[in-house]
């Protein structure tokens, strides 16, 4: 066994276990905390969207040739119709025949989920809900193209009857020097697009999903083109999608003043419970399965079984040895990853609930549908041993645009219902005003607000 993954298991019954457990959340919260706005990160990236609001298309040109190595005009921004088309016409048929059942599936989930239809008045009051009017659509695709993001984004817009979406992704400027997964390259026909597009398999999904305006930018610059508009870009209403900190940040400083967010992701994250009845093998896949997502990610197990621990442990060491990257799956899984032995587990579900995680897992056999009822924290929770985090990530139908870093104590999953808004409505007839006028007039009286007072006054007097 590598002895230095023995270090991470903590037990309640050692000492020390307290500060270490305490030591560790600080940790990961200080790690999924954005730069604060003195710091560098934060000054360059309020620089770069002051220059993409004052200059437009060619702050955003200079921007893209300087951190993605692509040199556009801005008229090449856009992603023609055509190549749209070929990218979908490229895709192997079974990959084609997942996606779209992927979508029927996130479709139906969204549109079962959805409030919209549900505007209401009645006597004097009531409510409606509109949707936004056009959402900015944040794909990630330097590194590794994420299709699913798409899907997980898009989808819920639509269902909401947003009728503009624009895509970003930042462009491909090292054809085939990112891991494209064990079988993308053999699922499209041309493999290897051109240096400075976007990979086809995203625009792909796009025009599978009818969504004509997708832009190869990524990126700070790409944030603030969508948050402010440029010559060529048009401003948006919403932006929403996962991306890694300076996309995150930049989400951060246009929101609430320019634009509307989903949420602040990354990085990724699971939590599972488990007691006796888990399969160690599985616990410790799932565990892996994040530690792949970078060395900022994290996998905590909560269990009251000291024997489970060992044999997630043993799991852990075994399953590392096969693993292409084992070295850097392991450095990850050293840095925020651990399995903590609870003595009850009502203690882990309090544990859980406090680091409120983005995935939570519980595979406590037939226990695991009490345990989930007692989660108040989480972005997502995946109930049995039979759920793991892919179920989500791919294909239940919830999105797995999730917030992070213990923000589900207040945020939640990205649905179809985040791309309305809600207008309340009001309509008093006569004998309504005239039935609450005294009662109007001597709080608007209260505050000092005379005027108000007679706008009740001068329509009862009449």
């Amino acid at each position: 066994m590598n002895p230095s993954l023995q270090e991470l298991v903590l037990s309640f019954s050692k000492p020390g276990f307290e500060t270490r457990l305490q030591r560790l959340r600080l940790e990961m919260l200080q790690a999924a905390r954005l730069a604060g706005p003195d710091s560098e990160l934060n000054r360059t990236v309020v620089s770069i969207l002051r220059d993409v609001a004052d200059r437009g298309d060619p702050a955003v040109a200079e921007y893209t040739k300087k951190f993605d190595g692509v040199e556009l005009e801005p008229s090449q921004f856009r992603i023609g119709t055509d190549e749209l088309s070929q990218a979908h016409d490229s895709l192997d048929r079974s990959l084609l025949a997942s996606l779209r059942t992927a979508i029927a599936n996130v479709r139906a989930y969204q549109e079962k989920i959805f409030i919209g239809h549900r505007s209401e008045f009645s006597q004097g009051t009531g409510i409606k809900y509109v949707p936004i009017r056009r959402a900015g659509v944040c794909v990630p695709g330097a590194a590794a193209p994420l299709p699913s993001t798409v899907i997980m984004t898009v989808v819920p817009a639509q269902v909401a009857g947003v009728k503009e979406i624009a895509v970003i992704s930042p462009p491909r400027y090292r054809a085939g020097a990112e891991n494209t997964g064990t079988n993308l390259q053999s699922a499209i026909r041309n493999p290897q697009p051109a240096i400075g597009t976007i990979h086809p398999v995203i625009l792909a999904v796009c025009h599978e999903l009818g969504v004509t305006e997708v832009y190869r930018i990524g990126g700070v610059q790409a944030v603030g083109a969508l948050a402010f508009g440029t010559q060529t870009i048009a401003k948006v209403d919403k932006i929403v999608g996962p991306g890694n900190k300076w996309v995150q940040s930049a989400k951060k400083n246009v929101a609430g003043d320019y634009v509307g967010i989903d949420s602040i992701a990354g990085p990724s994250e699971v939590l599972v419970i488990a007691n006796d009845q888990a399969n160690p093998a599985w616990v410790a896949t799932d565990m892996l399965s994040q530690a792949e997502h970078g060395p900022d990610s994290s996998a905590l197990v909560l269990t009251d079984s000291s024997q489970l621990a060992q044999a997630v442990l043993e799991q852990l060491n075994r399953q590392l040895e096969s693993l292409p990257r084992a070295a850097d799956a392991a450095q990850s899984l050293k840095r925020f990853s651990r399995i903590i032995v609870v003595a009850r587990l009502d203690d882990a579900v309090q544990l859980a609930n406090e680091f409120a995680t983005e995935h939570l897992e519980v595979q406590c056999g037939d226990q695991s549908r009490q345990i989930a009822e007692k989660i108040t924290n989480a972005g997502a929770v995946f109930i049995g041993p039979y759920t793991p985090v892919a179920v989500g990530d791919y294909w239940a139908g919830p999105s797995h645009t999730l917030p992070t870093g213990s923000r589900a104590r207040f945020s939640s999953a990205l649905t179809s219902n985040d791309f309305v808004k809600s207008i309340s409505l009001i309509e008093y007839t006569a004998e309504q005003l005239a039935a609450a006028a005294d009662d109007i007039i001597r709080l608007a009286q209260t505050e000092g607000l005379d005027a108000h007072a007679r706008s009740v006054q001068v329509r009862r007097r009449e």
